[in-house]
């Protein structure tokens, strides 16, 4: 009698049963399926793309990749779990499994979050400050801040081991809701809100800094042009062609290959500044200090200023290629916490409904698999890696439909 009496207390303690929920979990099981099979395919193919790409081992790469890791990391042990949680509305794996559960989704949410800073941070010194750029992420510190980034995160959230357990309102396990404040209070407000708040301010002052550029670099045309003789701004026009495709064209491999990129600018630059040397050597003291103050800023401005062929294109290309898409991959991360923070932040009592707390969590495994999504669509380097490594998977299944079809005619 006892020993059924514990089983039933048990059985309560890891239950998230509720008529409300019974038809949603299908939903969620579907919805957990789907991001298990397409962020473990995806993430690996990030992976599996950096080690056999030659154009895609880089530097600012690396930090791809390790957020690659830490969302496989979710998406292969933890998610699987998760849908099974769903499927049956109870936690059927054990308590101590269960504590091990909390560690890794928080160590691997505090990571991706560490990695998204160390990416703004990366962007920001590239078009600020390249001398610091290359000193901080070189490849001896790029392997001290990962190391750092994954001890940070296992030591902040390893004291929480205690307070680990079983939250019904979302089915999965997590700490405890009061037990662990005010130390809880202090991570989260410090990884949610200070450090995707840094991400977002380097993204703002990266766009202040190429805007500012890129407004002293059209002053600059505009009183050049305005200045010379019908020749020489022919000539300056063919050597603003040349330069303006020069860098459009490297702007898609950006990521691919960005420590090289600079140093081919300043190439380019050289060879523009040499060639006006020869028809107007008087004006090359007058360029703004802003536009030489770094390649990589006259790499981004010099494709944002406006053509005599195309205004908005050169104004927009070069900004959108060098930040949108890590801006869209913090977006995204926002996108998915921000609603299940603030539900939790507003519902101190748990009397929103079950099923709107266990939606806002299932938002948040989209991040897990959206990423390489993003790589694709927005990066013709990874999108070329993807397609020859399924071009490779898919081989023998191509050769075996080839055989079969003479054999079935």
């Amino acid at each position: 009698m006892l020993m059924n009496q514990t089983n039933q207390t048990e059985d309560d303690l890891f239950s998230c049963y509720s008529p409300s929920v019974v038809g949603y979990r299908y939903f969620a099981v579907l919805w957990g399926c789907a991001v298990t099979i397409t962020g473990t395919l995806g993430n690996l193919m990030t992976i599996l793309a950096f080690t056999l790409d030659p154009r895609l081992r880089t530097r600012f790469n690396v930090l791809i990749v390790n957020l690659a890791v830490a969302d496989l990391l979710y998406c292969t042990m933890l998610q699987p779990i998760s849908v099974d949680s769903y499927l049956h509305l109870r936690w059927r794996s054990g308590g101590s499994w269960c504590r091990i559960f909390g560690l890794l989704l928080f160590l691997s949410n505090s990571v991706s979050i560490i990695t998204l800073c160390l990416v703004a941070v990366s962007r920001y010194l590239l078009v600020a400050k390249r001398a610091l750029f290359d000193t901080v992420f070189s490849n001896r510190g790029l392997i001290l801040l990962l190391i750092s980034a994954w001890a940070v995160s296992l030591a902040s959230f390893s004291p929480l081991w205690p307070v680990y357990v079983f939250v019904p309102q979302v089915c999965t396990c997590s700490f405890h809701r009061t037990r662990g404040r005010p130390y809880t209070t202090i991570l989260l407000f410090f990884y949610f809100f200070v450090g995707l708040g840094c991400v977002g301010a380097f993204y703002m002052l990266i766009y202040r800094r190429v805007q500012i550029a890129s407004q002293a670099l059209l002053r600059y045309r505009l009183s050049r042009r305005s200045s010379k003789k019908k020749p020489a701004s022919s000539t300056q026009g063919t050597n603003d062609t040349v330069i303006d495709s020069g860098v459009v064209k490297t702007c898609s491999s950006e990521m691919s290959s960005q420590p090289d990129l600079a140093q081919n600018v300043d190439e380019i630059i050289s060879e523009k500044s040499s060639k006006l040397n020869q028809n107007l050597s008087t004006d090359r003291n007058h360029v703004p200090d802003t536009i030489r103050a770094s390649p990589a800023i006259a790499h981004a401005t010099t494709t944002a200023a406006p053509s005599s062929h195309s205004t908005a294109s050169g104004d927009d290309g070069e900004f959108k290629c060098v930040t949108k898409m890590c801006f869209t991959v913090f977006l995204c991360f926002v996108f998915c916490f921000v609603p299940f923070l603030l539900l939790n932040i507003a519902d101190k009592h748990n009397r929103a409904p079950q099923v709107l707390h266990m939606f806002c969590a299932n938002l948040t495994w989209l991040n897990s698999c959206i990423n390489p999504m993003l790589y694709a669509v927005m990066n013709r380097q990874f999108r070329q890696a993807y397609h020859e490594l399924l071009t490779k998977a898919a081989a023998p299944f191509t050769r075996l439909w080839i055989q079969w079809q003479p054999v079935r005619s």
